[in-house]
């Protein structure tokens, strides 16, 4: 097709011919640069995300309408209804979307009122597509050639109807991940890619040694043309322990933000105190001195958008003005996370190996799905 052109990689242990996505160069064009910081102060990149699996527990349209709630809680068309409100009710949130197959179908249910709204927040940067592909695929059961088809689709739609390519790669759910990736990835031209389950113990050594940000060198033959600056969130996907505002979590929510002052039971500065605490830890695991990326979303999060994102501007606005926590607190993206890093030049040390097998405990291999349903694997 016009949007592929045949390259030729060589990966470290076998060769194939890879099809690349034509849409190198095409990115954002709003401008991504973080807030420059002063006095040793760090900033906590706030992500405000949610993962919508195309087809998990329950099939595409069930998820897609809320039906079978018995089953999973979760209408994917109520997130985005809501998530759109949100960000036109403070131009300060921003959010990010991947997974085109469900905004495509959204998009085609909106007016050319609704749609000229979305434009606007996705030309100022406040929604921002990420990963873009018409899934999360999977890294490891998946034949290479049906990542780039999927990842195109979707590219190619968002091109389309907003003139943008997603400029980063968004795994945090695939079980494990493959060098191919990397290669894949820096071959779409992407500034980076993020994800999420890799091994515990790999983890732990990351954190305790400030690694959880590197280069991850996808063909050790092709060197640097092949590099891709790689994030590895703290824990998981999910907002810091005690802070999931979202209805899905906890039976209703974690602690609400309690500002009022004409209330005697306000908890906001014991809340900020603890939040601030976590993300110091967590600004230790990174090779920034400065930056640190915090994800706020989960599993079909956002339902109810304005809970998420009221309680988050409460609690970051307080810790903003007071400039004793040490902290300043953004509404930002892994874009220009990707940006305040790379302006930061913190020294990287570089991967070349798989992020296989995930493990989560000493006695669970995520491992058998490399071999099972191989019909299924050999008609994809």
């Amino acid at each position: 097709t016009t949007l592929q052109s045949v390259l030729t990689g060589c990966m470290a242990r076998h060769c194939f011919v890879l099809l690349a996505v034509c849409t190198i160069g095409f990115h954002f064009a709003f401008p991504v640069t973080a807030v420059p910081l002063a006095g040793g102060r760090i900033q906590a990149h706030i992500f405000a995300h949610t993962h919508d699996d195309p087809g998990w527990l329950k099939t595409v349209d069930e998820y897609y309408y809320g039906a079978r709630n018995d089953i999973y809680r979760a209408g994917v068309q109520y997130i985005l209804d809501s998530v759109i409100d949100a960000l036109i009710d403070n131009p300060k949130r921003r959010f990010i979307w991947v997974e085109s197959s469900f905004f495509w179908r959204w998009w085609g249910e909106q007016a050319e009122a609704r749609k000229d709204v979305v434009r606007r927040l996705v030309s100022e940067g406040r929604l921002e597509f990420i990963n873009g592909g018409w899934v999360m695929h999977d890294e490891a059961g998946t034949y290479y050639s049906t990542m780039i088809d999927q990842t195109t689709l979707g590219h190619e739609f968002l091109k389309k109807e907003f003139g943008v390519v997603p400029r980063v790669a968004w795994h945090i759910d695939p079980f494990g991940h493959s060098s191919a990736s990397a290669y894949m990835y820096s071959q779409m031209n992407m500034d980076g890619f993020f994800f999420a389950r890799i091994d515990y113990q790999d983890r732990e050594v990351r954190k305790n040694t400030s690694q959880l940000d590197l280069i991850w060198r996808g063909d050790v033959l092709q060197g640097e043309e092949s590099d891709i600056f790689t994030s590895v969130l703290y824990k998981h996907y999910s907002a810091p322990d005690g802070f999931c505002f979202d209805t899905l979590c906890n039976n209703g929510g974690d602690e609400p933000v309690q500002a009022d002052k004409r209330l005697s039971n306000t908890n906001i500065h014991s809340r900020a105190q603890e939040l601030v605490a976590i993300l110091k830890k967590y600004q230790m695991a990174y090779p920034s001195r400065v930056h640190v990326p915090v994800p706020f979303g989960d599993d079909f999060n956002y339902q109810n958008a304005n809970k998420n994102f009221k309680n988050m501007d409460l609690l970051f606005q307080y810790i903003n003005e007071h400039p004793e926590f040490g902290v300043d607190v953004v509404y930002s993206t892994p874009s220009m996370y990707v940006d305040a890093v790379k302006a930061e030049k913190p020294k990287l040390r570089i991967k070349t190996d798989d992020f296989f097998p995930y493990r989560d405990n000493p006695f669970a291999s995520w491992t058998g799905y490399f071999t099972s349903r191989p019909v299924f694997k050999g008609l994809s």
